[in-house]
C-alpha cells in the first residue's frame, strides 16, 4: 500500500482546503511531520485512517467529533485520499455525519456522512457510493480491519509502551484485535455449548429414568427406591400378578351373589305395581263420579259460548266505526276552525282562484329571494371594507429602522466572536506573566548559585591539581625500581628518591575533583537553560500583553466573550425582524387591492338594491313582502281543500256505522239470542273456551283408563301388603359388595399394566443412557482441555494458544531490531509463566540483558529504552500482522512521537534502522517535535498553528 495524496477541508484544526502530496514528501523514503503541539500533526493520521475505514483511532474516535469549528458553514467537510493497494490506484472521498445551520429559517440541520470511491488505474469497473460496499472493497484489499491498519500503519509508540507494561489480559484484547481469533473463540464457545447441550441431554435422561422409577412405585403403589434396577423392577412386577389373581376370585363370588338378590327385586317389585294401579283406578273412578254435576255445567258453557263467537268481531267492527266517525267529526271542525271570516260556499272553487292568485307572484317571489341575499351581501361587504381600511392604515413604520439596528447588534456580536479566542490569549497570558516572571527570577537566582558552585569546583580542581604536581616526586620515586633506568632521567642508580608525605594528593584525587567539576558545569549548563527558558516565556507573554494592566484585559475579554455568545439570539432577532417586515410590506399591498375590489363591487350592488326595493314594495300590498303575501294565498288554498275533504270524510263514516250496526244484530239473531247484549254476556275468549275443553276431556279420559285398568287386574287383592323394602336392602348390599370386588380387580389389572408399560420404557430408556453418559464424559474432559482446564497443564485456552503462538513470531521478529537497536544488548523473550493470582499464561513479554545475562520484565527498562522496545515491538508487529492479513505490501508507515527521550548515540541507531526500512522501498513519516530530526531530515511537513486555525507548509 502506497499514498500518493491527502486533501482535507474543514477537518479537525483545518478550516481551508490543505493537500499533502505524499509522493513529493517521499521521494527520500523518509520525511518529518512537526509542528506546536496541538497543531493538528496526528490529525493527518486519524484524515487518513477516517477517508479509509470512516473512523480514527484510539480515544478521539470515540468523541465523533470531526468537522472544524473554525470552518465557513457553507464549507463541507470532506476529505479525500488517494492511495495504490496490490496494483490499483483509486480515489476515495469521505464526510462524516456532522450538523449545520438551516440555510433557510432558525435551527439546525443533519449533513448525511457520505463516501465515494473511484478507480483511477489497475482496474476496470464502476466505483462505489454506498458507505458498506467502500468498507468491503477497501478492508478487500488491504486484507486488514480498521484495528489492525491502525497499529500496523500508523505506530503509535505510547500505546506500545502500555503495551510491553500491560497485564495478560490487557495484552489479550490488543492481540484479538490485531489477528483474528475470532474462530478459535468460535470453537471455545462450539465446545462448550455442545457440553452444555449434551450435558442437559445426560440430564434429561436422568431425570426421565428418575421420574419413570417414581412413576413405577406410584403405579405399583409403595415408596420409589434412590435408585432403581432390574431386580426390583422385577419384584413388583411378579407382586402386582398375585394381587390381580386374588381379586378375579373374589369378584366371581359376589357377581353371581349380586344377580340372584336382583332376580328377586323384580318379581317384587312387578307384583306391588300390580296391586297400586287397582287402588288408584277405584280412587279415579270415585272422584269421576262426584265430579259429574260440574261436568254437565262446563258443557252448557262451551256450547253457548261457541254460538256467540260470530257475534262479537262484528260488534267490534262496530264499535270501530263509532270510533272513526268521531275522530272524522274532529278533524273537520279544525280544519273550519282555521277559516275565519271566510263566507264562501265552493270550497274547492275558491282554492283554486286563490292559487292562480299566489302563481302570479311567482315571478316578484324570486326577485324577493334574490334581494334577501344581495343585502346580505351588501352587509359583508361593508364590513370587508373596513376591515380593509384598517389593515391598510395598521403598518409599523418603525420595522426598517429595527431591522438596521439588528444587524448593527449582530455585526458587533460577530466581530466579538471572531477576536474571542485573540482577547481571550491575551488574558490568559495577563495571568501567567507573574508567575513566568517569579520562575525567571528564581531561574536567575538559581544561575547564579550554580556559577558559584562551579567556580568553587574549578578553583578546587586547579588546587587539587598543582598540589598534585608538587608532590609528583614522591608519585615518581614510589615508581623506581633498583637496576631500573628512571622514567625521568634513565639513570640505573636511585641514590636519593623523595620520600612520602602526609596528605600527599594522587589520580584518584585529582579524577573526583574533575568529576565534581563537570557535575557542577553540567548543572550550571541545566540552569542555564532553564533561565533562557524562563526569558523566552516572559518575552513571549510581554509581548502579548503589550504592557497593558491585567484588569483591563479581563474586563476586554468578558465583554468580547458576552458579545459574542450573544451572537446566536442576535442573528435569531434580526431574522425575526426581517420576516416581520417582509410579511408586513406584503399583507399591505395584498390589503390595498382587496379594498378597491371591494369598493367596485359594493357600489354596484347597492345601485341594484335600490331599484328592486321599489319594485317589490308595490307587490306586497299590506304584507312584510312578496313571499309573505304569496305563502298566505298558498295557506289559505290548502285549509280550504282540507276543509272540503274533511266534510265528506265525515258523511262517508256515518253510512259505514249504520250498515254495521244492522249486520251485527241479524248475527245474534240467528245464533239463537234475544239480542246482542244476551249474546255477547254468552260469549267466552279462546283461552277460556280451551281451559273448558280441557276439564271435561281430563274427566271422561280418568273415568275410561280405571275401568280399563279394573277389567285387566280382576284377580288382584287391593288388601295385599308386599315387602319392597326389605328385598331392596338385600339387592343393595351384594350389588355393593359386587362393585367393590370388581373396582378392586379393575384397579389391580390395570396397576399391573401400567406397571408392565412403564417397566418397558425404564428398560428401554436405560440402554440408551450408558452411550450418551460415555459421549458427555468425553466430550467434557476435551471441552476441559480446549477451556485451560482439567489435563490442560498449561491452563492455556485454544484462543490465548494461538495468540501466544503470534505473540512469539512478534517477539521473534522484534529481537532483531532491538538488538540491533540496543547494540546487542537486549532482545525480547516469550514467555508461558502464568501471571498473578492463578491469570492464565501465554502472553508473557519479558527481555533478556545480554550484559548481565538475566532475564527481566519489560516494565524495567528505561525512558529511551522503552521507546527502543515500543519501537521494535511496533516494526515486528506490523511485520507478522502483514504477514497474517494476506501479505499485503505496506509501503507507507508513520512513526508517532518517543524520540525524545534518545541520546544521540541511539538516536543514530535507530535512524539506522529506519534507513533500512526506506531501503526496502517503504515511505516512512517521523511525527515528532525533537529539533536534531530536523536537521537530519531534509524532507519536512510543518503544521502552523494559529487562531484561525491550522495551515500546512511543505519543505523539500
Amino acid at each position: 500500500m502506497r499514498l500518493h495524496s491527502l486533501e482535507l477541508t474543514a477537518f479537525g484544526p483545518y478550516p481551508k482546503r490543505e493537500t499533502v502530496d505524499f509522493d513529493v514528501l517521499g521521494a527520500d523514503g523518509l520525511f518529518l511531520l512537526h509542528g506546536d503541539t496541538g497543531a493538528g500533526k496526528t490529525t493527518l493520521l486519524d484524515a487518513v485512517a477516517f477517508a479509509l475505514f470512516g473512523k480514527v483511532p484510539g480515544a478521539r474516535g470515540d468523541v465523533k467529533r470531526l468537522r472544524c469549528d473554525y470552518a465557513d458553514v457553507d464549507e463541507r467537510t470532506v476529505v479525500v485520499l488517494e492511495l495504490t493497494v496490490q496494483g490499483r490506484r483509486f480515489r476515495i472521498s469521505r464526510s462524516p455525519e456532522y450538523t449545520r445551520p438551516k440555510k433557510r429559517g432558525e435551527g439546525f440541520t443533519k449533513e448525511q456522512a457520505r463516501v465515494s470511491l473511484t478507480w483511477i488505474s489497475g482496474w476496470q469497473g464502476d466505483g462505489h457510493i454506498r458507505i458498506d460496499e467502500v468498507a468491503d472493497v477497501v478492508e478487500g484489499l488491504l486484507g486488514m480491519n480498521a484495528e489492525q491498519f491502525f497499529q500496523v500503519v500508523l505506530l503509535p509508540q505510547g500505546e506500545f509502551a502500555r503495551f510491553l507494561r500491560a497485564d495478560t489480559a490487557e495484552r489479550e484484547k490488543l492481540l484479538e484485535k490485531l489477528f483474528g481469533t475470532q474462530r478459535f473463540l468460535d470453537v471455545e464457545n462450539w465446545f462448550r455449548t455442545r457440553r452444555t447441550a449434551a450435558g442437559q441431554a445426560l440430564e434429561q435422561h436422568r431425570q426421565a429414568g428418575r421420574a419413570l422409577v417414581q412413576r413405577v412405585s406410584e403405579a405399583a403403589g409403595e415408596e420409589a427406591p434412590e435408585v432403581g434396577d432390574e431386580e426390583w423392577l422385577s419384584s413388583v412386577l411378579k407382586r402386582l400378578g398375585e394381587t390381580a389373581g386374588e381379586a378375579e376370585a373374589v369378584a366371581l363370588s359376589t357377581s353371581a351373589a349380586r344377580e340372584a338378590a336382583e332376580g328377586a327385586l323384580a318379581s317384587v317389585r312387578v307384583e306391588a305395581d300390580r296391586v297400586r294401579r287397582v287402588r288408584e283406578a277405584r280412587r279415579a273412578l270415585a272422584s269421576c263420579d262426584e265430579a259429574e254435576p260440574r261436568r254437565l255445567e262446563w258443557v252448557a258453557e262451551r256450547d253457548a259460548a261457541r254460538r256467540a263467537a260470530p257475534v262479537v268481531p262484528s260488534r267490534d267492527a262496530t264499535v270501530r266505526s263509532e270510533r272513526s266517525l268521531a275522530s272524522a267529526r274532529s278533524l273537520e271542525e279544525a280544519a273550519f276552525s282555521v277559516l275565519v271570516g271566510y263566507e264562501g260556499t265552493d270550497l274547492r272553487g275558491d282554492s283554486e282562484r286563490l292559487r292562480e292568485e299566489a302563481g302570479g307572484l311567482n315571478q316578484l317571489a324570486a326577485e324577493a329571494e334574490q334581494q334577501k341575499r344581495d343585502s346580505a351581501r351588501v352587509v359583508a361587504l361593508t364590513a370587508s371594507r373596513a376591515r380593509l381600511e384598517r389593515q391598510v392604515a395598521a403598518v409599523d413604520p418603525t420595522l426598517p429602522d429595527q431591522v438596521v439596528a439588528a444587524r448593527a447588534a449582530l455585526e458587533g456580536s460577530t466581530v466579538a466572536a471572531a477576536r474571542l479566542a485573540e482577547v481571550a490569549a491575551w488574558a490568559d497570558a495577563a495571568r501567567r506573566l507573574p508567575a513566568a516572571e517569579q520562575a525567571l527570577t528564581a531561574a536567575g537566582d538559581a544561575v547564579r548559585t550554580a556559577v558559584d558552585a562551579h567556580q568553587k569546583a574549578q578553583g578546587h580542581l586547579l588546587d587539587v591539581r598543582r598540589q598534585r604536581l608538587d608532590g609528583m616526586a614522591v608519585e615518581l620515586a614510589a615508581a623506581l625500581t633498583p637496576g631500573k633506568p628512571c622514567l625521568v632521567c634513565g639513570s640505573a642508580e636511585h641514590p636519593a628518591p623523595a620520600q612520602p608525605m602526609l596528605n600527599a594528593v594522587g589520580a584518584a584525587d585529582e579524577d573526583l575533583a574533575t568529576e565534581r567539576e563537570q557535575a557542577a558545569a553540567r548543572r550550571r549548563g541545566v540552569a542555564e537553560q532553564e533561565r533562557q527558558t524562563a526569558e523566552h516565556r516572559v518575552e513571549t507573554l510581554l509581548k502579548v500583553v503589550d504592557d497593558r494592566p491585567l484588569a483591563e484585559l479581563i474586563e476586554e475579554h468578558e465583554e468580547t466573550s458576552a458579545l459574542a455568545g450573544q451572537r446566536s439570539a442576535r442573528e435569531s432577532a434580526l431574522r425575526g425582524v426581517e420576516r416581520r417586515l417582509e410579511e408586513t410590506t406584503a399583507a399591505h399591498a395584498v390589503a390595498e387591492r382587496e379594498l378597491v375590489e371591494v369598493s367596485t363591487q359594493l357600489t354596484a350592488l347597492e345601485d341594484t338594491v335600490r331599484a328592486r326595493t321599489e319594485r317589490l314594495d308595490e307587490a306586497r300590498g299590506a304584507f312584510p313582502d312578496v313571499l309573505a303575501r304569496r305563502a298566505h294565498l298558498l295557506d289559505l288554498a290548502d285549509a280550504l281543500v282540507e276543509a272540503a275533504n274533511r266534510r265528506a270524510a265525515v258523511a262517508e263514516q256515518v253510512a259505514r256505522l249504520e250498515e254495521q250496526r244492522v249486520a251485527t244484530s241479524e248475527l245474534a239473531a240467528r245464533a239463537g239470542f234475544a239480542d246482542v247484549e244476551e249474546a255477547l254476556s254468552a260469549a267466552r275468549t279462546d283461552a277460556a273456551l280451551t281451559v273448558l275443553d280441557q276439564r271435561i276431556t281430563s274427566l271422561d279420559n280418568t273415568r275410561v283408563a280405571a275401568s280399563s285398568a279394573l277389567a285387566d287386574l280382576a284377580d288382584v287383592d287391593p288388601a295385599l301388603e308386599v315387602d319392597v323394602a326389605g328385598v331392596e336392602e338385600r339387592f343393595r348390599a351384594c350389588r355393593e359388595e359386587a362393585q367393590r370386588a370388581a373396582s378392586a380387580l379393575s384397579s389391580a389389572r390395570a396397576a399391573s399394566r401400567r406397571v408392565e408399560e412403564l417397566a418397558e420404557r425404564l428398560r428401554a430408556l436405560w440402554v440408551e443412557f450408558e452411550p450418551v453418559e460415555a459421549e458427555f464424559a468425553e466430550l467434557d474432559a476435551l471441552t476441559d482441555v480446549i477451556n485451560g482446564r482439567g489435563q490442560n497443564h498449561q491452563r492455556m485456552t485454544l484462543r490465548t494458544y494461538v495468540l501466544a503462538s503470534r505473540l512469539e513470531e512478534v517477539a521473534v521478529a522484534a529481537s532483531t531490531r532491538l538488538e540491533r537497536m540496543s547494540q546487542g544488548r537486549y532482545r525480547f523473550v516469550h514467555s508461558l509463566e502464568a501471571g498473578a493470582r492463578g491469570t492464565r499464561g501465554g502472553l508473557g513479554l519479558d527481555v533478556l540483558d545480554d550484559y548481565s545475562g538475566q532475564q527481566r520484565p519489560a516494565k524495567t527498562l528505561s525512558g529511551g529504552e522503552s521507546f527502543l522496545a515500543s519501537l521494535s515491538l511496533a516494526l515486528g508487529l506490523a511485520d507478522v500482522v502483514a504477514a497474517e492479513t494476506s501479505g499485503v505490501l505496506l509501503d507507507t508507515l508513520f512513526v508517532d512521537e518517543g524520540f525524545g527521550t534518545l541520546d544521540a548515540d541511539t538516536l543514530d541507531l535507530v535512524m539506522n534502522t529506519l534507513d533500512e526500512l526506506r531501503a526496502g522501498g517503504r515511505v516512512v513519516g517521523l511525527v515528532s517535535h525533537v529539533e536534531e530530526l530536523r536537521q537530519r531530515i531534509p524532507t519536512r511537513l510543518r503544521v502552523r498553528k494559529a487562531r484561525t486555525g491550522s495551515t500546512l507548509q511543505v519543505t523539500a
